[in-house]
């Protein structure tokens, strides 16, 4: 169904990088540590209009096709997200028009695949793989995909060199994702003392931002276990945690709980992409006030922490 473009899904604004970095971490749970995986998830690269479990498929087929052709090497596999802006010449021999892009790419140093295999490999079950390494849906379902979202996919390969797959997906005007500077509310902030955790530097640092900027006191924290050592030694030092959901070594929900813990009253909000670990009722269940997803814009950080704050302290 999803080869020949028959499928209804949800189409919601996101950004890729979000969901990448959940793939990542799937992903590097399943491959052999002795399988490098690097990456580089550009912070800025815009918002595409698309059904974030689709994108999720897509990362998951193309890095576990990475996976099998450097298996049986010390191998290495490099994925990539950045916006990028194509011109006529870029697209001469693709099926999209000139514009703005979200391009995915995943590289493998791997075997590579013979040129006589090439115009194949999007056709459903086709395969090169021993039986049991794969269906033959795996590539089809990613170019279906990505031919839903009008985009493209393309791909290079040397034999005993690797390969480079590579997505381009269309990015959202950004009169379409910009809200009216005219009638908009002022945000609300407060004084209040906040923990902030996110492993990826650039958001981290982003949010501090954001917090600062509406007066609240932020201390930063790209560790989760750094982080909870910092709660444990002064917890009355903060008024409210706010954590990411996907994170190395302690998750966001695993953070919180052992945050409560020590403090059961500690007010928590998670922030998501993609997750099937994380909703509003599993966030309710184990004692989490609120729930961000991705991408987080300041309005919604700000509201959210207002009222988190305000039903945690209300004589406030």
């Amino acid at each position: 169904l999803a080869f020949s473009r028959q499928q209804a899904h949800k189409m919601i604004p996101v950004r890729i990088q979000h969901i990448l970095k959940e793939v990542l971490t799937l992903s590097r749970a399943t491959i052999p540590m002795n399988i490098k995986i690097d990456h580089c998830l550009q912070p800025e690269c815009g918002l595409t209009l698309a059904d974030p479990t689709q994108i999720h498929q897509i990362a998951m087929n193309l890095i576990t096709n990475a996976y099998h052709a450097v298996e049986n090497s010390d191998g290495q596999i490099s994925v990539r997200v950045q916006e990028v802006v194509l011109d006529n010449n870029d697209t001469t021999d693709m099926s999209i028009e000139p514009g703005r892009y979200a391009m995915l790419s995943v590289e493998d140093n791997g075997t590579g695949i013979p040129p006589v295999h090439l115009q194949k490999i999007f056709d459903p079950y086709f395969t090169t793989k021993e039986q049991g390494k794969g269906t033959g849906l795996g590539l089809a379902v990613v170019y279906g995909i990505v031919k839903e979202n009008k985009g493209d996919i393309r791909v290079s390969s040397t034999l005993g060199e690797g390969t480079v797959f590579k997505v381009y997906l269309p990015l959202m005007p950004v009169s379409r994702i910009s809200s009216s500077v005219k009638g908009e509310v002022p945000l609300k902030g407060g004084v209040e003392r906040i923990l902030l955790i996110d492993d990826e530097l650039p958001i981290v640092k982003l949010e501090k931002q954001m917090l600062e900027r509406l007066g609240y006191t932020v201390s930063a924290r790209t560790s989760s276990a750094d982080a909870l050592e910092a709660f444990k030694s002064h917890p009355d030092a903060y008024d409210l945690v706010i954590t990411d959901m996907s994170m190395p070594i302690m998750t966001g929900d695993q953070l919180a709980k052992e945050i409560l813990a020590v403090r059961p009253d500690m007010p928590i909000i998670i922030c998501t992409g993609f997750s099937e670990k994380m909703n509003a009722a599993v966030a309710k269940s184990i004692g989490v006030k609120g729930l961000l997803m991705k991408p987080i814009e300041k309005s919604d950080m700000a509201q959210m922490a207002r009222e988190v704050l305000d039903k945690a302290n209300p004589s406030r």
